[in-house]
This record gives structure tokens, C-alpha cells and sequence, in this order.
């Protein structure tokens, strides 16, 4: 059984391995281990810490075998993007040109600095190794962050939105930075993602065009991508629509990647969210034959939170109980009586993507 807890610092070793080996880069997850460790003991803290609003806190969650012990992904929540420097962005704005003279009215699409993120809780850092190619892992993994988020409103914003990875090439090459980044930095696309920290740097305000860019000057092959997510992160698209992200005005500065927002109490975890009573069941839960829907559960004993999925009966019979197998329970660190928090995995049928990862780091 797969299920998703917080981090901790004896996991550094997996995480750096997943840090190492994930494609694209995830630069939310630094190379360098003793940054690494920082950003994981940071994480350690923001989850024991009493929180009354979002600040600086950083939240790492990881995917764990239960059967035996491994980790295969992760993901993380900023509480608030851009908390010591602004979280930089570009807003797709429609300019209006025109003359009365020349009979001319055009509308022409620019692409500004913008930082109105900044303060907003992220969903970031997904991962999910490639061997598990069955979206329902992806979904954990993902949504789990979404759960954590609707069982402590007060660390987290009403809003939230989660940056996508753009289109590259089998190279790791953007068409998009090709045609500005790299004008304005002279230097490789994975660079430049590896010391943004999140596009939360002052060098980003300080390199990056300050004036408008007339989207119609740009290549046609960097038009094209603009708001388009990479082929790797269609999984994670789809996974955000189901919990009901929608796209916004916004694209990443580096690779045009689309951002996806939601407004928390409308999204399919917190919306859907309900407290069902643990009940003790025999046989598996997750599996095709049994009766009724796949939901999120998660608890958070002891102040420790912890997700799984499980299939749990529907409608008035099933609205107040959580029939669970031992293996469920146990991921869980619940007994039979205890409560737990129930969500749909699903509002509308999904559609199948063989894809492994996803949100930009």
C-alpha cells in the first residue's frame, strides 16, 4: 500500500536520490545536500510549528511503500509564495492599439513582469517515479497536498495555484527562454531553473525585460508554447483540473509554463470533504471489484498527517463510516472508531495520461 506523510530527515538520502534523478530538473529540491537537508528540516518545523497564518513555512511531503519502506515521490506546499522576495511571474495582457485616423483598432497580446503571486500558497515539487505509470499513485501523491490544505485552513491562503512545467525538447531546450530568456541572461535554460529558487529572486527583477513583450514579435515556435504544459506534466494537468485548478493569465517567466489557480474552498478535496468513522473490513479495499468510489482518507494522529486511498461505500449508507483493511489502518495510525477525513478521488470520469511528473519546481 502507497500512502503520503510529511518528510523527515531520515529520508534524506532517498530524497536526494530523487532530487538527483528527476527529469526535468526539480529545483525546488536543491543538489547540494547540506541545502537539501536545510530545506527538509525547514519542512520538519513548519509541520510542528503552531501557525495562525501562512508565513514562511515550506511542507514536504514524500510517497511511501508500506510493503517495503521505500520512497517513490514527493511533493511539497509554499504557504506563502515569494514570502521574503517577490514571487515573479509574466500576465498575458491584451494592449489596445489604435488610431482613429488609420481606422486601426488592434488588440495585441503582451506578456509583463508581474509578482501579483507573491503571498499566495503554491502547490510545488511533484514527483512520482516513472515505473509507476497508473495515474492512481499520481493522484495521491498529488492531491494529498490538497487534503493537508482543507484539514488546516489557517496555514494557507484562500487561494492557491500551482506552476507548471513548460514545453522543452528532448534536450531539456525551452523555445520560449531560446527566444528571451536567454537574451537577457546568456545562459542555459536548466541554469538559470536551478538558481531561481522558485522565481524568487532579486536577480530575476534585476535581468528580466522591465517593458512589455509584444507576444507577435516573438518566434512563432515560442508563441506556440506560451501556457502549454511540457508532454511530462500533462498527468499533472489533468490531475489539477480534477480538483478543479483552472488556468489563469499567468505564465512562468522562464519557459512559459501554465499557472493553474483555484480557490481553496472550491477545489474537489475541500468542497468534498467529509469526517467518517473507521470501521474494520477484511478485505482490500483498493481494487476494481469492490463496491463504491475511490476517495482520498487521511488522518492526522498524534499531529502527524498521513493519506491513502481507499474505495468506500457511497451515499447515505456509507455518508458516516470508512470500512478499512488492516494495511489501511496501519498507513493511517488509526483503530477501528477513530475518526478520518473522506474526499472523492473523482468528480467526473478521468482521462488516462502516461506521464510521471509535473508541477514546475
Amino acid at each position: 500500500m502507497l500512502f503520503v506523510r510529511p518528510a523527515r530527515l531520515s529520508d534524506l538520502d532517498a530524497i536526494a536520490h530523487m532530487a538527483r534523478t528527476a527529469q526535468p530538473v526539480l529545483h525546488s529540491l536543491p543538489h547540494d545536500r547540506a541545502a537539501l537537508e536545510a530545506r527538509v528540516a525547514l519542512s520538519e518545523d513548519s509541520f510542528r510549528a503552531d501557525v495562525d497564518f501562512p508565513g514562511e513555512e515550506f511542507y514536504l511531503f514524500v510517497l511511501e511503500d508500506a510493503a517495503t519502506g521505500r520512497l517513490v515521490g514527493t511533493s511539497s506546499i509554499v504557504a506563502a509564495a515569494g514570502y521574503a522576495e517577490p514571487f515573479y511571474a509574466f500576465r498575458n495582457d491584451a494592449l489596445i492599439h489604435a488610431s482613429r485616423e488609420l481606422h486601426v483598432n488592434r488588440k495585441i497580446h503582451a506578456l509583463t513582469m508581474s509578482h501579483e503571486l507573491t503571498g499566495k500558497s503554491r502547490l510545488a515539487g511533484f514527483y512520482i517515479e516513472p515505473s509507476l505509470r497508473g495515474d492512481a499513485a499520481a493522484h495521491l501523491m498529488s492531491r494529498a497536498r490538497m487534503m493537508y490544505v482543507a484539514m488546516n485552513r489557517r496555514r494557507f491562503t484562500p487561494e492557491v495555484f500551482s506552476l507548471l512545467l513548460g514545453v522543452t525538447d528532448d534536450a531539456g531546450v525551452s523555445p520560449f527562454w531560446e527566444a528571451v530568456g536567454r537574451k537577457f541572461f546568456g545562459r542555459d535554460f536548466k541554469d538559470i531553473e536551478m538558481a531561481s529558487g522558485g522565481r524568487s529572486r532579486t536577480f530575476i527583477a534585476e535581468v528580466m525585460p522591465a517593458y512589455p513583450l509584444y507576444v507577435p514579435l516573438l518566434p512563432e515556435l515560442a508563441q506556440r508554447v506560451l501556457g502549454e504544459p511540457d508532454p511530462s506534466a500533462l498527468l499533472a494537468y489533468e490531475i489539477h483540473l480534477e480538483e478543479g485548478f483552472e488556468p489563469d493569465r499567468y505564465v512562468d517567466i522562464f519557459d512559459a509554463g501554465p499557472v493553474l489557480t483555484a480557490q481553496v474552498d472550491r477545489t474537489a478535496s475541500v468542497a468534498g470533504n467529509e469526517t467518517r468513522t473507521v470501521r474494520e473490513a477484511a478485505s482490500a479495499n483498493v481494487n476494481a471489484n469492490a463496491q463504491g468510489a475511490a476517495y482520498l482518507v487521511a488522518s492526522q494522529q498524534a499531529g502527524e498527517f498521513r493519506c491513502v486511498l481507499a474505495t468506500l461505500p457511497e451515499g447515505e449508507k456509507g455518508a458516516r463510516v470508512a470500512p478499512l483493511e488492516a494495511a489501511a489502518r496501519a498507513a493511517l495510525g488509526v483503530q477501528d472508531g477513530e475518526p478520518v477525513r473522506c474526499a472523492p478521488l473523482y468528480r467526473a470520469a478521468p482521462q488516462t495520461v502516461d506521464a510521471c511528473m509535473g508541477d514546475a519546481q
